[in-house]
């Protein structure tokens, strides 16, 4: 990602009326953030779960391309930089980047960056859009290369010289719900009331399924791995 206007930052505003789905997010970063140490939020946005893992009591330094998103997140009082190359090696503890990976076209050669900056055993989590099945108006309309499923991350994370600990598949109804979207929306856009009436009573159901779906499909799939050395 360049250091220009992101397309999809309308969608960032929008998504923050998805209260359940942001509170299982930040519930997911904090299960793998250490007691204490540097955390990278790498692919900001405006913001919205730096300022959630900052209240917290936590030490974040975020990361965003976008110069318009960046000074939203100056604003706050956070600290951002535009480029990951800003960062020290060696420096952080925790990494994590949620929807972010899948708009890099050569993703692996940004995990291994990423990955230097992690002090040695230090980790990173990251949460991305499963299924190339799924890639629909929307994923075009806000500048996605791939989906994923768990093998080919799991390829990712070994080659940018990470050992992995976990990888799920998140959001088992959201999974059919996506393939309707894609057959029936050809403008990429979300509709808000849409959108609340997933999150208020279909995202608690889908949270259930996964307790047993999680190892076989989803929306969304996540990974948590670490620095070897």
């Amino acid at each position: 990602m360049n250091a220009t206007l992101y397309s999809g930052t309308s969608t960032l505003e929008i998504m923050t009326n998805a209260k359940r789905y942001n509170a299982f997010l930040e519930k997911l970063i904090i299960k793998y953030i250490p007691n204490s140490g540097k955390i990278l939020d790498i692919g900001a946005g405006i913001g919205t779960f730096a300022q959630k893992i900052n209240t917290r009591g936590y030490d974040v330094y975020c990361v965003e391309p976008d110069n318009k998103q960046s000074k939203y997140i100056e604003k706050t009082g956070l600290p951002v930089s535009l480029s990951i190359e800003e960062v020290e090696d060696n420096s952080v503890d925790y990494i994590y980047s949620l929807n972010v990976l899948e708009h890099i076209e050569n993703d692996t050669e940004s995990l291994k960056i990423w990955t230097k900056k992690l002090k040695p055993c230090g980790k990173i989590l990251l949460y991305v859009p499963a299924f190339n099945i799924l890639y629909s108006s929307f994923d075009k309309s806000v500048e996605h290369y791939r989906r994923y499923r768990k093998k080919t991350l799991a390829c990712c994370f070994t080659n940018a010289g990470l050992q992995i600990e976990k990888a799920k598949y998140a959001d088992s109804i959201g999974f059919f719900v996506s393939l309707i979207y894609k057959w029936i929306n050809n403008t990429g856009e979300i509709n808000n009331k849409s959108l609340v009436f997933y999150d208020n009573v279909l995202f608690p159901i889908s949270r259930f399924c996964d307790f047993f779906c999680s190892g076989l499909f989803g929306k969304n799939v996540y990974i948590v791995g670490k620095r070897s050395k």
